[in-house]
C-alpha cells in the first residue's frame, strides 16, 4: 500500500490488491475446517506480524522493544487460542 503512493502507481496498485485477494481467499478456505475465532486470530496476527517484519526490512521503520512485546504477545495468545481450540 505505501508503494503505491495512494493508488497512483499502477504496478503496486494492482500487486496491493491481487495480495488482498490472495489473503482474503486464503481466509474463506481456512474457514471451511477451522473456527470462525481461531482462523481470524491466526488471519490478523499472520498480518500484524508480517507487515511488522515487512516496515522494519523495507522500509527501514525501527521497532521498538515496547512493539517487539507486544507483537510477542499477540503471537503468543494466537497459539494459545490455538491450542485450545483443538482441545475441544
Amino acid at each position: 500500500m505505501k508503494l503505491s503512493h495512494g493508488l497512483t502507481r499502477p504496478w503496486p496498485s494492482v500487486l496491493m490488491f491481487l495480495f488482498y485477494g490472495i489473503s482474503f481467499t486464503s481466509l474463506s478456505v481456512a474457514l471451511t475446517s477451522i473456527k470462525v475465532g481461531v482462523a481470524y486470530a491466526v488471519w490478523s496476527g499472520a498480518g500484524i506480524l508480517l507487515i511488522s517484519l515487512a516496515g522494519a526490512l523495507f522500509f527501514e521503520e525501527r521497532l521498538s522493544g515496547s512493539s517487539l512485546l507486544w507483537v510477542t504477545v499477540i503471537v503468543t495468545g494466537i497459539v494459545g487460542l490455538n491450542i485450545s481450540a483443538k482441545g475441544h
